[in-house]
């Protein structure tokens, strides 16, 4: 009997998930009248600001995870090895942004870097594209953090620290060339996390009024009828392929022997 309910309820949750995005797929391939096309897709691919928010969208990504990984690694790994007694201080910090919502964050850039503030980032495109990044990593910090604590869970930070220290190696070289090689597989997946996030966050890029792939996405869904459906599906491609990468990675953490 319990191995119905469990079959039950997992095929539920299979159409729960599946159906929705079958029947995107499909609208968005009913473009030409009569027979399935993929014209929706190539009109979204061809279009100019969908390859200039999406461009947009990736280069900040790719700076986000930079910070965040310059940021979050070490601060685990500080925590983790002088610091174990403020490690529930820290996790509390990093959770708050899954808990105050981004149109607040982004007001609370705006007031105090607007420009009659004495940091000005938002009189300057490149200075809000500081701020925005800013909040992108502040977006994906719950992730970026339990993804490196959780690597760093898995190896022995105080036995290698010493180990280094021994043969004269410094705190930077320590960080890059020890704790960061044998965290890469976690660093790497809190990376995709934040790709993701980025990739379709639209809050803070509206308000901050920047040409990302979030608002293009709500625009493109108020003016057309097909071409916002296979703009989501390809979102939720980029989505998948990111999580799969993740399984991908960490498959191969499993497999590889720590590095010493």
């Amino acid at each position: 009997m319990r191995k119905i309910w469990a079959w039950g309820a997992l095929l539920f949750g299979i159409l729960y998930f599946t159906l929705p995005l079958v029947g995107m797929t499909n609208f968005s391939l009913k473009m030409r009248r009569g027979e399935y096309s993929f014209d929706a897709y190539a009109k979204v691919f061809g279009d100019p600001r969908f390859q200039e928010t999406f461009t947009y969208s990736v280069a900040q990504a790719l700076f986000t995870i930079v910070f965040g990984i310059l940021l979050v690694v070490p601060t685990a790994y500080w925590v983790r090895l002088k610091l174990p007694r403020l490690r529930p201080y820290i996790e509390f910090v990093t959770l708050l942004p899954l808990v105050i919502p981004a149109i607040v964050i982004v007001f609370g850039y705006i007031r105090l870097y607007n420009t009659s503030s004495w940091l000005p980032l938002t009189g300057s495109a490149f200075g809000t594209d500081i701020l925005l990044m800013f909040g992108y990593a502040t977006l994906a910090l719950p992730y970026m953090y339990r993804a490196v604590d959780t690597g760093l869970r898995t190896i022995d930070v105080a036995t290698l620290t010493e180990a280094a220290q021994s043969l004269g190696a410094g705190w930077a070289t320590i960080l890059a060339r020890i704790i960061l090689p044998n965290a890469l597989v976690a660093v790497l997946s809190g990376a995709f996390l934040t790709f993701a996030i980025v990739i379709g966050e639209f809050t803070m890029a509206a308000l901050l009024n920047k040409p990302a792939f979030g608002p293009y996405m709500q625009l493109l869904g108020a003016n057309r009828a097909y071409e916002p459906a296979a703009l989501a599906v390809i979102a939720f491609g980029i989505t998948w392929g990111c999580l799969g990468l993740i399984q991908l990675v960490s498959r191969f953490q499993k497999s590889a022997p720590p590095k010493a």
